[in-house]
């Protein structure tokens, strides 16, 4: 049994959906997929069930295009109602989903805790001297913006960073509670340290890309692992001996379509176990 991880497979281009619709199965492993499957909750039921079928179980959380509301769509649902809905699409395809408990995953090296999260972003990655009251106008000054500013809605919290200071309060919770002695991989659309949101295209796009809540957390709760997508920038970075992966696909024009998705798909690899689990 394998545990894998793609993310930002960004469906609702159709390069990707067809792309998607050859990759082998791999009927004994794990797939998490880390967020930005699709644009608001259409089509995310079509890939869970064509992924269901290739492997034994399916991890997701939600990127930011997930929660994306369309401008006049017929079935506008926001914020954390277009959550809920999302959650129970993942649901009826028996989906793991940050809401519901952790499961454990029998790594060869031993036991681990896979933690889902959905924490979205509150604009703290950015510079000292930037107040949040100006974090968006200075991103503009160099031509960065975020969709998100019209298409995310934080419904019903009065802003998006009100929403993440409440995501971030829960999942925290919910983890100091988990078992302590089983090491973490921690799973999050966004990365978890602001050192690793570099963007040299778009080096303004920061504050969209994280929040400075979860800094520390690989080491505050026992991660073995820590998968991340969002930047569109594949590579592994160790911190404090903790692998921090970045498995994106992206838009069709970031990966070689030549080639079959199955050669994105990322093995996590986890910390070396501590000697009591590797004597076990």
């Amino acid at each position: 049994m394998r545990l894998w991880a793609l993310s930002d497979l960004h469906v609702s281009h159709a390069p990707n959906r067809e792309a998607l619709t050859a990759l082998p199965s791999y009927p004994d492993d794990w797939l998490i997929l880390a967020g930005d499957v699709t644009d608001g909750f259409r089509r995310l039921d079509w890939c869970f069930e064509t992924l269901n079928d290739r492997f034994r179980q399916l991890v997701w959380v939600p990127g930011n295009h997930e929660l994306w509301t369309r401008p006049r769509a017929a079935d506008a649902l926001r914020g954390e109602a277009l959550y809920a809905k999302l959650v129970e699409i993942a649901r009826r395809h028996a989906v793991i989903t940050p809401e519901d408990p952790y499961p454990v995953f029998p790594h060869p090296t031993g036991e681990v805790l896979i933690a889902p999260l959905f924490l979205l972003y509150d604009y703290s990655f950015r510079p000292a001297h930037v107040g949040a009251h100006e974090v968006i106008a200075w991103a503009r000054r160099d031509r960065a913006m975020g969709a998100d500013e019209y298409l995310l809605h934080p419904d019903p919290f009065p802003g998006r960073a009100d929403w993440c200071a409440a995501l971030c309060a829960k999942a925290s919770a919910r983890l100091e509670a988990a078992s302590s002695h089983l090491p973490k991989i921690l799973i999050n659309h966004y990365p978890l340290e602001e050192r690793l949101a570099v963007l040299p295209r778009v080096p303004r796009f920061t504050p969209w890309c994280g929040t400075r809540r979860t800094r520390g957390w690989h080491t505050r709760f026992n991660a073995r692992a820590v998968v991340y997508g969002h930047l569109h920038i594949r590579g592994t970075h160790w911190i404090d001996g903790v692998p921090f992966q970045e498995v994106s696909l992206g838009y069709p024009n970031q990966w070689d379509q030549t080639r079959s998705i199955g050669n994105y798909l990322h093995e996590v690899v986890l910390a070396p176990a501590p000697a009591s689990h590797a004597a076990d």
